[in-house]
């Protein structure tokens, strides 16, 4: 209970009474007395508020506490005492504490125990004296949960200062559980308070979310909630209860298993990875242990995955950190997967009712779960939670599904409404009208047309119209990204971000583990050109298992090289794994972040000790080395003549150096879009950048989003860059933009352009490109 319990140890608190008398222990024997009382209460006859009534009572004698009350969560936000055993009982249906008031406010508010032995001195005390609660100096508290809301706060009081034991706080979970389904069963509140259904549901409405996979969809809705109520919460006999729970396991093992079969003949790497990280999870020690022990206390099986399920969603929904609450999402995605199978269903999908075209509109889902699905009939999918390197949105690229993420789906859509998913762009269209269908099916077409206009080019060759040519080249960061090499006629891989695979692992792989990967990655490229970029994490991208501490500006703070050069063996272990993989092959590895040429001599030091290791111990040294760095950091632009005789290449990250050059944080929506980087003075810097390498005999890339997009490319071409390294959806749009145009005549305009005030060159240089036929 230590990282969900808040405890508070005032002077004197020992664990027991005072006055030398000690409380006696609550215990497993205890609780399951408790749990068979309570389940002769529920079975029982009587309005809810009887039952209620009779619950306080039994805990306050069984638990030997002075104070046991409920309250219940009305409408507003409000906690209304609803029963109590030991207050004034004129106090009952008139004491009301908003969220956030008093200590039952703050559980409710925080969604987790509270156990005081001074509750008088928590700062957020407060003082109801018509409940009469003047002699009570301890409490434990917790809430009432049903799926991820609070419905009320459970309490015990003592007049004396005590410790409350672990036991005594898990049988008050317990019992939380039995009362939560009174107030789901509308006994006790009336579901039209609790609702929050929002607009009516008739007319046409438009979602704007963010875009997580391309692509455009309609469909009707499927509505997917796997989640199965549990209507039995205190077991007659725990060894039947855990031997159920054991064959349940085993059948979901199973039923993972045949999915990572079925992967693995569809020829999809990557959701078999994500599956077998998935399986991890399924047999997490800790995950099952805690279930295993709630059965035992006399919970049925059901109810003990949900009430751990409920404790792990209320522990981490107030983190923010982008990993964590994926990695909840896989472990929700297990619960319901393990409440089926206690059930005996072995899916929460079933064929026969489902619609041709469907859009499936979810709070989360987990990656199994998205393959229960027929791929056959998925068009789209929309979620309320989630980012892009969730399992579930690398599974359903690798599939082609469109993936938009918009807050409060589930409060507008109803089933088999009529649906367009917009990937492109991060909308969503809920029952539209007729017109918006009629441009929805015209901007499939046209998105057909394109892609049948890039797929006749693919095999072209990357020329311009007078005859200049240019590479193009692949952004990639995992495996199931490598056979787009082939299917937009890229000419390598200008980008690989080796620490997307480290994120989605639970602690950092070792050596084998990484030489393994790359081997598989340079076997799936052969012999085109790939650039593998050193660990770039840290900001934004902070592994699980590294922190860094609070930093106030994560962006300019503890991240890439600056953590490799911190703690070298890390850096040296991933060099190590690069170089053992190549086995005779080229190897180009590039370092990111590099803010002055004394850090790049820093890695390129380590790189070279792996070097002798190699040497040392007799094995082959890649057949050709290529090292260099991004440029990211604007200093490195005024020590570029000390640094280009040290690089083979120099690839700039557009991204980062745009929002460095302008300070204006590209995660902040009121600075992202502030500045152009088709601005003068980013242009400029961009072909001194070209000029200085040229000299320098340096090759020359950009990998950061410039490069996608085709205006942003043609004004990249016309600057003097040669190769440019995108998203795999980008090649094909930038190709036939630079078939179409004409360098010569481009540069030649663009040379009165660098000198201006302009706050943008953006709409001078669309002009150019509407004048001279190129296609953007």
């Amino acid at each position: 209970m230590t990282d969900t319990l808040d405890t508070a140890a005032g002077d004197g608190g020992t664990g027991g009474g005072t006055g030398g008398g000690l409380h006696p222990r609550f215990d497993g024997t205890s609780s399951r007395r408790l749990l068979a009382r309570l389940r002769d209460i529920m079975a029982g006859s009587g309005s809810g508020q009887d039952r209620l009534d009779k619950i306080v009572t039994l805990i306050a004698g069984e638990m030997k506490a002075d104070v046991c009350s409920c309250y219940i969560m009305r409408a507003g936000e409000v906690l209304e005492l609803f029963s109590t055993e030991g207050l004034n009982k004129t106090a009952v249906h008139n004491t009301r504490l908003r969220v956030g008031e008093g200590i039952v406010g703050y559980i409710a508010g925080h969604a987790r125990p509270v156990a005081l032995d001074n509750a008088p001195s928590h700062p957020s005390f407060a003082y109801r004296p018509e409940t009469g609660e003047d002699p009570f100096q301890s409490l434990a508290g917790v809430p009432i949960l049903r799926g991820s809301k609070v419905r009320g706060v459970l309490v015990i009081q003592h007049k004396d200062r005590r410790r409350y034991v672990e036991e005594e706080v898990e049988t008050l979970q317990t019992i939380a559980m039995v009362v939560a389904e009174l107030v789901a069963q509308s006994e006790l509140v009336n579901p039209v308070e609790v609702t929050t259904t929002g607009d009516p549901v008739l007319l046409p409405a438009r979602l704007s979310g963010t875009a997580m996979s391309a692509g455009l969809a309609m469909g009707l809705a499927v509505i997917h909630r796997p989640q199965l109520t549990v209507r039995q919460m205190v077991a007659e006999d725990a060894d039947a209860e855990l031997e159920r729970f054991n064959t349940a396991l085993q059948t979901m093992h199973s039923a993972i298993d045949d999915l990572l079969e079925a992967a693995s003949l569809a020829g999809l790497s990557e959701p078999r990875d994500i599956l077998e990280t998935y399986r991890m999870f399924a047999e997490d020690r800790g995950w099952l242990s805690r279930i295993r022990e709630a059965i035992r206390v006399g919970l049925t099986a059901e109810a003990a995955v949900q009430q751990v399920q409920n404790d792990t969603r209320a522990r981490m929904s107030h983190l923010t950190d982008p990993y964590i609450r994926e990695r909840l999402m896989d472990f929700e995605d297990l619960t319901n997967r393990l409440l089926q199978h206690l059930a005996g269903k072995t899916s929460s999908t079933d064929g026969a009712t489902l619609p041709d075209d469907m859009i499936l509109v979810a709070r989360s889902m987990g990656p199994a779960e998205l393959l229960d699905y027929d791929r056959t009939r998925l068009r789209g999918l929309l979620l309320e939670e989630g980012s892009p390197a969730s399992h579930v949105c690398i599974v359903a690229r690798a599939l082609n599904i469109p993936v938009v993420q918009a807050a409060d789906a589930l409060n507008r859509i109803e089933p088999l409404d009529q649906l367009i998913v917009d990937g492109d762009h991060g909308s969503v269209f809920i029952r539209p009208a007729e017109d918006i269908q009629m441009a929805f099916s015209e901007a499939v077409a046209l998105q057909h047309r394109k892609e049948q206009m890039y797929a006749e080019i693919r095999n072209l060759p990357s020329v311009t119209r007078d005859g200049v040519p240019i590479s193009i080249q692949l952004n990639c960061g995992l495996l199931i990204d490598l056979p787009h090499l082939t299917a937009s006629g890229a000419e390598g891989v200008g980008l690989y971000r080796t620490e997307i695979p480290f994120m989605v692992r639970a602690s950092y792989p070792d050596v084998k583990a990484q030489t393994d990967l790359y081997s598989r990655i340079l076997d799936e490229v052969g012999h085109k050109p790939i650039v593998f970029r050193t660990l770039d994490v840290g900001g934004d991208k902070m592994l699980p298992y590294m922190t860094g501490g609070e930093e106030e500006n994560p962006a300019l703070g503890w991240r890439a090289v600056r953590i490799g050069l911190d703690h070298p063996s890390l850096l040296r272990q991933q060099l190590r794994a690069l170089l053992l993989a190549a086995a005779g092959r080229p190897l180009s590895v590039m370092f990111p972040m590099i803010a002055e040429v004394a850090e790049f001599d820093g890695v390129r030091r380590l790189l070279d000790l792996e070097l002798k290791r190699l040497d040392s111990q007799g094995i082959e040294r890649p057949s050709g080395l290529r090292v260099g760095t991004m440029l990211e950091v604007p200093s490195l632009l005024w020590q570029l003549p000390a640094l280009l005789p040290k690089l083979d290449f120099l690839s700039v990250g557009s991204n980062d150096l745009t929002q460095y050059l302008f300070a204006a944080d590209r995660g902040n929506p009121r600075t992202s879009t502030r500045y152009d980087p088709l601005s003068p003075s980013m242009l400029c810097v961009l072909r001194r950048l070209v000029d200085e390498c040229a000299r320098h005999k340096v090759s020359l890339s950009i990998c950061g989003e410039m490069a996608g997009r085709p205006l942003d490319a043609m004004a990249l071409i016309g600057v003097g860059f040669r190769t440019l390294s995108m998203s795999p959806p980008s090649v094909g749009p930038v190709k036939t933009m630079l078939r179409s145009m004409d360098v010569g005549a481009l540069r030649q305009y663009m040379s009165g352009l660098y000198t201006g005030a302009d706050h943008s060159l953006r709409d001078k240089l669309r002009s150019f490109a509407k004048d001279h036929g190129v296609l953007i």
